[in-house]
């Protein structure tokens, strides 16, 4: 069975942009900072190849419209493998030129589930925060894996400000680096 894993990298305070995170500067002021543990983005010896290996490669992306436009849909290709973006509008004429990526317009569970569909037996790599909370929300996200980086933004983007409710989670894995803390959990049905 195919797993939808939401994949973030987040301050101690809860933030996973900095402040003035808009197109011109994803990911706002100190966006790298929560990236640093994640190094030349090759796979890391130690307890983080095994973090890397869990994840890499997807079979398939489900992002937030927000977050694909930012990065201009990672130019039609992240990873090689097909890119869903739920969406209450059709995109712009920019994605005619990304075969790779779909907009699906009938929500998330059918985003979830085309890429799920795409995915085989591989996971679908979750990216961006609206999308999380909506995933969570409509019971289509199976894990977190929340990289906990030792830093307090103070302000930017929360990746949980919104939640309808109560969502309880199951500690499936826990490592420990001088970077980060690498958490992964599995959503409780």
């Amino acid at each position: 069975m195919t797993t939808s894993v939401l994949f973030m990298s987040m301050s101690l305070d809860g933030y996973i942009a900095g402040p003035n995170d808009d197109v011109d500067h994803p990911g706002g002021a100190g966006f790298d900072r929560l990236h640093e543990w994640f190094g030349d983005f090759s796979r890391p010896s130690g307890a983080l190849g095994e973090v890397w290996d869990e994840w890499n490669p997807p079979g398939a992306i489900l992002a937030g419209r927000r977050t694909v436009e930012q990065v201009d849909h990672w130019g039609g290709d992240n990873q090689g493998v097909p890119i869903f973006v739920p969406s209450h509008r059709p995109p712009g004429p920019s994605v005619a030129n990304y075969p790779r990526v779909t907009y699906v317009l009938d929500g998330i569970a059918s985003a979830m589930a085309q890429a799920k569909a795409a995915a085989g037996n591989r996971i679908v790599l979750v990216h961006g925060a609206y999308i999380a909370q909506t995933a969570l929300a409509a019971g289509v996200l199976d894990e977190l894996q929340i990289h906990q980086v030792p830093v307090l933004f103070g302000a930017g983007r929360r990746l949980f400000d919104v939640l309808p409710s109560r969502i309880e989670l199951e500690i499936v894995r826990v490592i420990d680096t001088p970077e980060a803390t690498h958490l992964r959990y599995r959503i409780r049905r």
